[in-house]
């Protein structure tokens, strides 16, 4: 934590020879227990506070009266609170209605994508896992957003470019050529957002390395090609809808993931959230779930392989990243104080693939922002 509040006083010196500095934060505070180790969320037997907190700084300035600098430094706790930089981008308000960001940016796939970790901004402790836990948040490249109104309806459009990368232990994932597009319309009580996104995808799944390397040894040519996911297109399409009366809301999103011509099988995730503002209290319950596609891809080529166990093999690898499972929440925040708010749920998550990560999830949170 020193060394985050470190960086971000340097950064602001250096920002203050030329310009006005706005300096503001969140931080999500955020305890789990659940009733089995190694659960889906990270939360074993012992109460953890490490999982999902995060401490986070946003610096902006402005450069000149059409363009502003913005960062974000974000220090997660499942990093050990090691800081880096989510945002780094410059602005430029080229009208009223239409402004030009370049650099590295969020990548807008969905409602809350601009204030996902800012657990403050919305009445979970965090955004449903089901639909938002998706390797490509980030995107290093230029997004145009431009707004509106036509009669009644306020429109926002914004239309992405760029790369994305995204490594962990197990994977290493990215994507050229990525475009995203996106339109939300809101009249009074009603909001409604679509959102359509193409890359061409490499994803290396490094338990697979030796197996892929004996598969380039034995398949035809065009049939590897084709099976293992590198530069391949793939394609990301959602939708969502809120209707919120202010004493009462009802909301939901659902996505799909696909890269036609890799092993990789679909998965549509969707979630339905609803809840009551009762004074600093809102109740809430939300309902996700994310599938995979249960039919198998390249069936043709891979009926025409000699052999059985191959032909295992290969069916095999297609389900090994396949997901079933749905998760039902009940939520309470209150709203403590102005900037604050307490929050607690409980989660009962199923997997219907594996049984064994079947779990019972109780979290507490503090959000606040500055």
């Amino acid at each position: 934590m020193k060394k985050l509040l470190t960086i971000a006083a340097l950064t602001a010196t250096t920002f203050t020879a030329s310009a006005e500095v706005r300096i503001n934060g969140f931080a999500n505070l955020i305890g789990g227990i659940s009733n089995t180790e190694g659960s889906p969320y990270g939360y074993g037997e012992d109460i953890s506070f490490s999982e999902e907190s995060l401490f986070a700084i946003q610096i902006s300035g402005d450069i000149n009266e059409k363009m502003t600098a913005t960062g974000q430094i974000v220090a997660r706790g499942e990093d050990d609170y090691s800081p880096t930089f989510e945002w780094a981008y410059m602005t430029y308000a080229a009208s009223d209605n239409l402004s030009v960001s370049a650099g590295r940016l969020r990548l807008p796939l969905f409602r809350y994508s601009a204030s996902l970790d800012v657990g403050y901004s919305y009445h979970w402790i965090t955004a449903p896992q089901a639909a938002y836990d998706v390797p490509f948040n980030n995107l290093d490249g230029i997004r145009l957003d431009y707004s509106n109104y036509a009669g009644d309806w306020e429109y926002n459009l914004q239309l992405a470019y760029g790369t994305y990368e995204n490594s962990t232990e197990d994977y290493n994932v990215n994507g050229t050529n990525t475009i995203v597009a996106s339109a939300e319309l809101a009249y009074e009580w009603l909001k409604l957002r679509g959102v359509w996104g193409t890359a061409k995808t490499t994803l290396n799944l490094y338990a697979l390395e030796s197996t892929f390397a004996t598969f380039e040894q034995i398949l035809p040519a065009d049939f590897y090609d084709l099976y293992v996911s590198e530069d391949n297109s793939g394609y990301f399409v959602g939708f969502g809808a809120e209707v919120d009366m202010f004493d009462w809301f009802v909301s939901g999103e659902i996505t799909s993931v696909d890269t036609p011509d890799s092993f990789l099988r679909e998965d549509i995730a969707y979630y339905v959230t609803a809840g009551l503002r009762l004074g600093k209290f809102t109740p809430s319950i939300t309902y996700e779930v994310k599938k995979s596609d249960d039919d198998f891809k390249f069936t043709n080529q891979i009926s025409a392989l000699p052999s059985a166990e191959l032909q295992a093999s290969l069916y095999g690898i297609q389900t090994l990243l396949d997901d079933d499972l749905k998760n039902i929440t009940l939520g309470l925040r209150y709203d403590y104080d102005t900037n604050i708010a307490l929050k607690a749920d409980v989660s009962k998550y199923t997997d219907d693939i594996n049984e064994d990560n079947d779990a019972t999830l109780i979290r507490v949170a503090v959000n606040y922002v500055f």
